[in-house]
């Protein structure tokens, strides 16, 4: 019988099929590799992108929060422009009442009365003076009250003055102001 040594042909299958398992193995891992290394890559590559637009974004938003900050400033400006137009135009408004009131407390003033001092606190006055007598006080407080400037005459002090006359008294009193225009409209 004739020998045959399928050992060697055997062994060269082995190492054939070795290489080619190593060789699929290394393929594979580099595969594996370029793989990892392209999604690493692309990975990157996004979160590059993903941080340009947030700093654009950001970028925007700040530049929008000083615009919001100005319009604030400029509603704030507006808001004390419209404070003291209003004001400027109350202030012209009533520019006329005191001259009206003035001339009230002279169409109001009966011979023999003479006024020493007159003082405003928002809507009333205090009126200080001299009567020839307690008639005239009277005739002051009848005038002031018929009067379409002033209401609620009040007497609060009568005081004798001999300097003036036997009769003559120093008084004070107090009317509360109102302007003709406002009473119509608080009327209706």
């Amino acid at each position: 019988m004739a020998k045959i040594n399928l050992l060697p042909w055997r062994d060269a299958k082995r190492e054939r099929s070795k290489r080619e398992f190593f060789w699929n193995v290394g393929i594979s891992v580099l595969c594996a590799g370029l793989g990892v290394v392209v999604v690493f890559l692309m990975l990157d590559t996004s979160l590059n992108n993903q941080a340009s637009r947030n700093s654009y974004l950001q970028t925007h938003i700040d530049r929008l929060n000083t615009e919001v900050k100005e319009i604030a400033h400029l509603k704030a400006a507006r808001e004390q422009l419209i404070d003291r137009m209003t004001i400027i135009q109350g202030l012209q408004g009533n520019r006329p009442v005191i001259v009206r009131i003035f001339d009230q407390f002279v169409e109001t003033l009966p011979d023999g009365v003479y006024y020493t001092r007159l003082k405003r606190s928002n809507e009333s006055v205090e009126i200080d003076g001299t009567a020839e007598s307690n008639n005239r006080v009277s005739s002051l407080m009848r005038r002031l009250d018929a009067s379409d400037w002033f209401f609620n005459p009040n007497l609060t002090s009568v005081v004798a003055n001999p300097a003036f006359g036997d009769q003559a008294n120093n008084f004070g009193l107090t009317v509360s102001l109102v302007t003709p225009g406002k009473v119509s409209e608080d009327e209706e």
